[in-house]
């Protein structure tokens, strides 16, 4: 298998890629070529021992998933030239060997799970191309198979907004198609407990709905809902016939906000919160005294009635101490139990449960926070905060699984373009995301075996719809995918770019929403949109995330074909143009839906919030809707969290002469625990505070940094902010610019009271004429 597999990688690198590895995802260990080939056409038959459950489940599977992806039907029963047979020779569960002849094709395995395995490679097999419908010759070879981790994960956030389970199921049945093998889903946090606890019920009675949070007004009904147990042990059997493990969370002791709201008797202050509406880190923790302790086992003896897998993941996460710090029954307990001090306690309340778990033969994972005063020998960790807790881990000797926030939280946005619905706005292309080795510097060799692979997130705060969920997933699912199956050194982006475009094909035709923004076309201006205004001649630079394809344009505002004109270098073209451009691939089918840019005057004299830039010493960090629970891609606010101003590059003051700023108010929401104290403050002169509109504030910024004192931008229009209450959530406000040559930033701060709702700007629109 060794020499196969090198010749196989040699060839990715060489761009000479077998033509049946060019369809697949992940890579395979290894192909051999045969003499020959077999068609698969409607009614061929799959044949499976009637005896052998595990064989006919993954014939099914194979027919439903051939239907969707090729439009072939395919018929399952005893015997036929598609066969799947056992083969004990074949080690590891979820290993497999297919064999394509010219009698037909058989895939073979000892686990269920290696026949699972076989089955979607042959699915991508048969669906090469776009020819939906239609047979398929697929050419002789054998392929043997196996993956490099045993852990290869996605997490699912429903506590923040709540996923319906056919949503579930769906995504389930698209981490199958490309061997992805553990589901963990966080099934508590601060605003929500999604798993129906029966000796508990005001868990999700209480606990699973919250108010959403105002933007001024009414807030609106209650949100929210909950997953009953027998729900979830028929998703877990789903799962299961699929290859996957279901990995659930239960977070503790910190996210606790739904617990404490719905038993304010496990919380530490007496008081009754409500379960939040806030995103990020709320200070309430569950108590843990005996009677926390008793609940909490008596919540993990129902989890693992429903979850039989191995691991059940108990958070750990983002716990601020503080509530345990002002309990006096907490800080005797400290004591009395002879510890150091809070972090202590937590590693004491880990053991706690991780022994538990392993009395019933589970093990307990966490975030690497437990790794905060010791790790108890019962715990796994699962590394988030970087790699350095799961090197540390694993060299301790306990098995780690690695999912750092760069490059593994699929919750950040995949590019800067406009049409990007809501997310963490830190751009997480495609590539970043493969060329991730699960496998850290630093872990000794003899420890390399703690690593049990590794595992992307999405938490879904910004994420309100399966539409969102499902973009922020695809196509970045299939670089985790073969980042953690494909052998060591079997990597190779241009070789897996064609690859994950057929696979995102495959992914719409089972009716995913897949993000094509790794392949779409970013037009932008070379220089200053000013600069290009001055000449009456507009420089455009066309170019994509991920290279793959050949861009090609119209100027005419008519849809490009694989005809159109190629783009090859910069562009000039006279204001008043529309742009609008594609990339094609070999076979001249659209990588990605085309996009447009408009040269005309008042186009390129306006900003949208996601032209607009961070205002001095801030960054631009969330990319939140227009409401908490909107259901809408957009529009979407590209913010600051931390201070409520953003910016306006390079406005050409000299061609401006007014301006006209469209403001929209934002919930604002964000449990920031110890971070409050970096919310930037202003003082308000009006009751609600002011729009300042400010020019010149980055070059004003860096005079007062090299010591002018008396340095300040020009103000252009200070505008009282109405009462939330009372006014539209979005307005406008107009002004005039002052005389001014060339291009000079603009400044849009607000300094509303931070007990009011969040401002940002939507859009700015500069005007031409008379001043």
């Amino acid at each position: 298998m060794t020499v196969l597999r090198f010749t196989l990688t040699a060839a990715l690198l060489l761009g000479t890629t077998p033509l049946t590895a060019q369809s697949l995802l992940p890579i395979p260990a290894s192909m051999t070529p045969g003499a020959g080939s077999f068609t698969v056409a409607d009614g061929t038959r799959i044949g499976a021992p009637a005896s052998d459950a595990g064989a006919n489940t993954a014939t099914k599977l194979l027919a439903e998933h051939v239907k969707r992806v090729r439009g072939l039907t395919l018929v399952p029963g005893a015997t036929g030239p598609v066969r799947f047979v056992r083969d004990t020779g074949i080690k590891g569960d979820e290993a497999y060997r297919l064999t394509v002849t010219s009698t037909g094709i058989v895939i073979a395995a000892s686990g269920d799970r290696g026949l699972v395995h076989g089955a979607m490679t042959l699915a991508q097999l048969v669906s090469p191309d776009a020819q939906f419908g239609r047979p398929v010759t697929v050419a002789a070879t054998t392929i043997a198979d196996a993956p490099r981790f045993g852990w290869r994960g996605l997490m699912i956030d429903p506590a923040r907004h709540f996923l319906p389970m056919p949503a579930l199921r769906a995504i389930v049945d698209q981490m199958a198609a490309v061997k992805l093998n553990s589901l963990h889903l966080h099934l508590t946090d601060d605003q929500g407990w999604r798993f129906e606890v029966k000796r508990y019920p005001k868990l999700t009675e209480i606990g699973g709905f919250r108010t959403p949070p105002s933007t001024g007004g009414d807030p609106g009904p209650k949100v929210g809902g909950f997953y009953t147990q027998e729900e979830l042990k028929a998703l877990v059997v789903y799962a299961r016939d699929r290859g996957i493990t279901i990995v659930p969370e239960i977070d503790l002791p910190g996210h606790a906000q739904a617990l404490v709201a719905a038993y304010p008797e496990l919380g530490l202050l007496g008081d009754r919160p409500e379960v939040s509406n806030n995103w990020g880190i709320m200070p309430y923790l569950f108590n843990p005294g005996p009677k926390g302790i008793a609940f909490v086992k008596a919540v993990l003896d129902e989890v693992m009635d429903v979850f039989p897998g191995t691991y059940i993941h108990l958070g750990g996460d983002e716990a601020v101490k503080d509530q345990w710090e002002r309990s006096a029954d907490v800080q005797a307990q400290i004591r009395a139990l002879g510890l150091k001090d809070e972090n202590a306690l937590q590693s004491w309340m880990i053991d706690q449960f991780g022994t538990y778990l392993q009395s019933k033969g589970r093990r307990l994972i966490g975030w690497d926070e437990i790794l905060e005063g010791g790790l108890p020998a019962s715990a796994s960790i699962m590394s988030w905060r970087g790699e350095k807790g799961g090197i540390d881990a694993a060299n301790l000797g306990h098995d780690v699984v690695m999912s750092p926030g760069t490059p593994m939280y699929l919750n950040y946005t995949q590019s800067d373009l406009s049409d990007e619905p809501p997310g963490r706005f830190d751009v997480l292309p495609l590539d970043k995301v493969y060329q991730y080795d699960p496998m850290p510097v630093g872990i000794a060799p003899d420890r390399e075996r703690h690593v049990l692979g590794a595992q992307a997130n999405l938490w879904s705060e910004y994420i309100a719809t399966r539409y969102q969920l499902q973009h922020h997933i695809f196509p970045r699912a299939a670089a985790v995918a073969e980042v953690t199956w494909a052998q060591k050194g079997g990597k190779d982006f241009a070789a897996f770019l064609p690859r994950a475009h057929q696979q995102g094909e495959r992914w719409k035709r089972a009716g995913m929403q897949v993000a094509d923004s790794a392949f779409a076309v970013d037009i932008g201006v070379d220089g200053t949109r000013g600069d290009a205004l001055r000449r009456n001649s507009i420089p455009l630079t066309l170019k994509t995330q991920a290279p793959y394809g050949t861009i090609r344009y119209t100027t005419d505002g008519s849809t490009p074909t694989a005809r159109s004109k190629a783009y090859a270098a910069t562009l000039s073209v006279k204001p008043g143009t529309v742009i609008r451009a594609a990339a094609f691939d070999a076979a001249g089918m659209a990588t990605a839906t085309p996009r447009s840019f408009d040269t005309a005057r008042a186009a390129l004299l306006s900003r949208s919030s996601s032209d607009m830039r961070a205002c001095p010493n801030g960054s631009l960090g969330l990319r939140p809707p227009l409401t908490s629970e909107s259901t809408a891609n957009a529009p979407a606010f590209n913010i600051n969290l931390f201070d409520t101003c953003t910016l306006y590059p390079d406005a050409p003051l000299d061609i401006a002469r007014g301006y006209a700023v469209d403001v929209v108010r934002l919930a604002r929401h964000y449990g920031l625990a110890h971070e409050a104290r970096m919310l930037r403050e202003h003082y308000n002169v009006t009751d609600h505070g002011e729009l300042l509109v400010q020019v010149g504030c980055v070059a004003a910024a860096a005079a007062r940094k090299a010591g002018d004192k008396t340095a300040r931008p020009v103000a252009a229009g200070a505008f009282p902010l109405p009462d939330p209450k009372m006014a539209p959530q979005r307005f406008t406000f107009k002004g005039t610019l002052p005389n001014a040559k060339g291009d000079q930033d603009i400044c849009f701060q607000f300094t509303s009271p931070l007990s009011d709702p969040y401002y940002t700007v939507e859009r700015v629109q500069l005007t031409e004429g008379d001043r």
